[in-house]
C-alpha cells in the first residue's frame, strides 16, 4: 500500500506540473518525515552526489555532444542522401528513407531526441516538399527517432548499465536484432499504409551510380558504428571511452567536410552541457528517490505480496510492462528508469528475468512513452519545428507505436531474440 502512496503523490506532483526533478526529491521527503525519518534527509546531499558521479555516466553527457556535432557537422545531410538512394523508390519514399537514415544516424548518437530533432528536420523539409501530409511526415520523423536508442550506442542503455551493474556492452549487442526487427516492422507498416493512402515516392529506383556516389559521400559517417562497436569489441576501449571517441571523430568529418567551423564548438559544447546536466540533475533527485525506496523496504514488500498470490515470471512481466505503460504517459523516459530500476531489480533477480534482456525491454517500453502525449519527448522535439500540434501527432502514430509494442512483446517474452548476439560474440554468463 506504501509503494500505491508514493506513487499517487509522484504523479499528483507531476500532473499539477511540478518539475520532474522537484516532484521526486519532494516526494522522498514527503515520505521521510510522514514515517518520522527527518534524521535521514541529512543523506539528501550526499546521494544526489553519489548519483552522478559513476565514470560509466561519462558516456551521456559525451554520447549528447555528439549528436550535436553530427547534426550541425552535415553528417546527417550525408546519411539522408544515401538513404534516399537505398530505399526512395519503395511505397511510402521519403517514410522509408526516413526509417532508414534513422537507423544509420542510430549507430552513432544514441539518442532518440537527437535524431528527431537534428536529422529529423531535414527528413521533415524534404517529405513537406516532396508532397507529404506536414503532420504525417512530422508523425514519421518521431517514430522512426525511436530507433536510435535500441541500436547500439544508446544512451538508455547506458543509464541501465550505471544503475544496474549490467555489462553496457553486452546491452549494446543485445539491442541491434531488436532494432533491425523494429525497423523492419515500421518499413512494412508503412508500406501497407503508404499504399491504401497514395503517399508520395520516387518515381524510379535511384542507379547503381547514385547508390555509389551517396555511399562514397556517407562511407566516413558510416564508418562511426563501426568504430564504436568494433573497439567495444575487441577490448580496444570500453563504452565510456567510445563516446569520447566519437566526438572526436564527429568533429574531424564536420572540419574535413568544411560545415563545422571551430568558431561554432563553444555554442555546441554549451548546449550539450544544458542537456547533459538537465538530465544529470534528475538523475541526482531519482538517486535519493530510490535509496528512499530501498530505506522502506518496497522490493521487499512487493516480492513477498508476489510470492503469496503465487505470480509466475509471466505474470511479473506483464505487471511490469503496464506500470511502465502508464508510467510513460506522465514521465520523461530517463527518470522512469531511475524511478522504478530501485524496485524492479530485486523482483527481476528473484523471478529469474534475464537483466540484460529487461534492459532492451525497459527501453522499448520507454521508447513508447516518447511517443505518448501528454510528456512524449519526440513528438514535442519533432513539434518543435513542424509545429503541426501535439493532437495532430497524437493522431497518426498509433500505427507505429502497435509496431513497437508488439516488438517489446516479442522480446519481453523470447529473450533468445535478443540474447542470441551477445552470448555469440561474448559468451553466456
Amino acid at each position: 500500500m506504501l509503494t500505491l502512496y508514493i506513487f499517487a503523490l509522484l504523479i499528483v506532483l507531476l500532473v499539477v506540473n511540478v518539475p520532474v526533478v522537484v516532484a521526486i526529491g519532494l516526494t522522498s521527503i514527503i515520505v521521510f518525515v510522514a514515517n518520522g525519518q527527518e534524521f535521514l534527509l541529512a543523506m539528501l546531499a550526499h546521494r544526489m552526489y553519489y548519483g552522478t558521479t559513476g565514470f560509466t555516466l561519462l558516456a551521456i553527457p559525451f554520447f549528447i555532444f555528439a549528436g550535436n556535432l553530427m547534426n550541425i557537422g552535415g553528417i546527417t545531410e550525408r546519411i539522408f542522401r544515401f538513404a534516399k538512394a537505398l530505399v526512395g523508390h519503395i511505397p511510402g519514399g521519403l517514410g522509408q528513407v526516413n526509417i532508414v537514415a534513422s537507423v544509420i544516424f542510430s549507430g552513432m548518437s544514441g539518442s532518440a531526441v537527437a535524431d528527431a530533432a537534428g536529422l529529423g528536420q531535414i527528413e521533415h523539409k524534404a517529405m513537406v516538399d516532396d508532397g507529404f501530409d506536414p503532420a504525417v511526415s512530422a508523425t514519421l520523423v518521431a517514430a522512426s527517432s525511436i530507433i536510435g536508442p535500441v541500436i547500439p550506442p544508446s544512451i538508455p542503455f547506458v543509464l541501465f548499465g550505471a544503475i544496474t551493474g549490467v555489462s553496457v556492452a553486452r546491452l549494446f549487442m543485445a539491442g541491434f536484432i531488436p532494432g533491425i526487427i523494429l525497423s523492419a516492422g515500421m518499413m512494412i507498416s508503412l508500406l501497407i499504409i503508404a499504399k491504401r493512402r497514395h503517399y508520395p515516392q520516387a518515381a524510379h529506383a535511384a542507379s547503381l551510380r547514385e547508390i555509389v556516389e551517396s555511399f562514397l559521400g556517407a562511407f566516413w559517417p558510416l564508418m562511426a558504428p563501426v568504430i564504436i562497436i568494433g573497439g567495444i569489441m575487441t577490448g580496444f576501449f570500453t563504452p565510456t571511452e567510445a563516446s569520447v571517441v566519437v566526438c572526436f571523430y564527429a568533429i574531424f568529418l564536420g572540419l574535413c567536410y568544411r560545415s563545422l567551423k571551430v568558431t561554432a564548438l563553444p555554442a555546441i559544447i554549451w548546449q550539450s552541457i544544458k542537456q547533459a546536466s538537465s538530465l544529470l540533475f534528475i538523475m541526482a533527485a531519482a538517486n535519493f528517490f530510490g535509496w528512499m525506496v530501498i530505506r522502506q523496504k518496497l522490493p521487499d514488500a512487493l516480492i513477498e505480496n508476489l510470492m503469496n498470490y503465487g505470480a509466475s515470471q509471466t505474470a511479473v512481466l506483464l505487471i511490469i510492462i503496464c506500470i511502465i505503460l502508464v508510467m510513460g504517459c506522465f514521465l520523461e523516459g530517463n527518470a522512469i528508469f531511475l524511478i522504478t530500476l530501485p524496485i524492479f531489480m530485486p523482483i527481476c533477480t528473484m523471478f529469474n528475468i534475464d537483466l540484460v534482456n529487461f534492459g532492451v525491454v525497459m527501453t522499448l517500453l520507454i521508447m513508447i512513452g516518447n511517443l505518448t502525449p501528454p510528456v512524449g519527448m519526440c513528438l514535442f522535439a519533432v513539434d518543435s519545428f513542424a509545429r503541426v500540434g501535439i493532437p495532430a501527432l497524437a493522431r497518426h502514430v498509433w500505427p507505429y507505436l502497435a509496431v513497437i509494442f508488439v516488438v517489446t512483446m516479442l522480446i519481453a517474452f523470447f529473450p533468445q531474440i535478443a540474447l542470441w548476439l551477445p552470448n555469440l560474440m561474448m559468451g553466456s554468463m
